[in-house]
């Protein structure tokens, strides 16, 4: 079985949630997914080794490890014209503090209500948006994922260390 885009935002949420207790309906809500589109991404996650087998928690250094080794592989950053949006990568906090990017625009998610403009990046799936909105440690992972995915060696190094410090 393949990991799917959404498993990466279900397996970044249950990072972020911590030792909550875990039920499929209110993480859904949270992600803007269905009950059933999180419990097939937690069933592919534990089949490819990123979730304990015997309980709904992410495997950190697996994750880690996938994230910052595998993503940009599987699911590269794709950009594309100018437009309005939220930031991501290192246009986003933390890493925009950390990287001065010049003249050129901002790398944002395509956003109608968004709050900066910059050069459109397809998010890693179509809810990540609507997730982020509602949970700020969540947007921060996925930016830092972005930067993964599509950032510079630097961005990547410091996304690195940035989500090393989130997930242990």
């Amino acid at each position: 079985m393949l990991l799917k885009p959404q498993d990466i935002l279900v397996l970044l949420k249950l990072a972020v949630r911590g030792n909550q207790d875990f039920s499929y309906a209110p993480l859904a809500a949270e992600l803007g997914m269905s009950a059933s589109e999180v419990h097939s991404a937690v069933q592919r996650a534990r089949e490819a080794g990123l979730i304990a087998p015997d309980e709904v928690r992410p495997l950190t250094a697996p994750l880690l490890e996938f994230l910052v080794h595998g993503l940009r592989y599987v699911l590269p950053l794709k950009r594309g014209a100018l437009g309005r949006g939220m930031p991501t990568a290192h246009a986003a906090a933390p890493l925009r503090d950390q990287i001065v990017f010049g003249d050129e625009p901002p790398p944002v998610w395509p956003d109608p209500k968004g709050t900066a403009r910059g050069e459109t990046c397809e998010p890693i799936y179509l809810s990540v948006v609507t997730a982020a909105k509602k949970d700020r440690k969540l947007y921060e992972c996925l930016a830092l994922v972005d930067a993964l995915r599509g950032g510079r060696a630097r961005e990547r190094k410091l996304a690195e260390t940035y989500l090393r410090q989130r997930f242990m």
